[in-house]
């Protein structure tokens, strides 16, 4: 008889620890606390562009957004600021990008052009944004060929 109470004590304690290690995993993954990430920061790539632009010459470039993470519901944007010179900037084909005004940029892998209106130098910035307010801000600056 005490045989099978000490097994009965045994098999007792190996379901008594089974359900405290089962609680306690079942509380630590509480659904509240999961942390999804959708916020990743960027990288921007240029390739290497002209460092003269002649008055009415155009000189393209090629930008691609490299995120650290690849979240669908991110979205891009673009705005500039020219402070020296005279120019336009636009994407491909469409109308001329307004100073400080905010476009969206629908591919990560795209092409800017910018078309000199001006015999001086040229600087200009271009900041890229995400929709989590991740900045990064390039500059450019082209010298007067004429």
């Amino acid at each position: 008889m005490t045989a099978f109470f000490n097994k009965l004590k045994i098999g007792l304690l190996q379901v008594l620890l089974a359900v405290l290690i089962s609680s306690v995993t079942l509380l630590s993954c509480d659904k509240d606390e999961l942390e999804i990430q959708d916020d990743f920061p960027f990288e921007v790539k240029v390739m290497p562009v002209p460092k003269d632009i002649a008055n009415g010459g155009t000189v393209e470039i090629r930008l691609t957004i490299q995120p650290a993470g690849n979240y669908t519901g991110t979205h891009y944007f673009i705005r500039y600021f020219q402070f020296d010179g005279k120019g336009i900037l636009r994407y491909y084909n469409e109308p001329p990008y307004q100073p400080n005004d905010l476009y969206s940029i629908p591919t990560d892998q795209f092409r800017l052009y910018y078309t000199s209106s001006s015999t001086v130098s040229q600087s200009f910035e271009v900041w890229i944004s995400d929709s989590f307010g991740n900045e990064k801000q390039l500059s450019f600056q082209f010298n007067s060929s004429d």
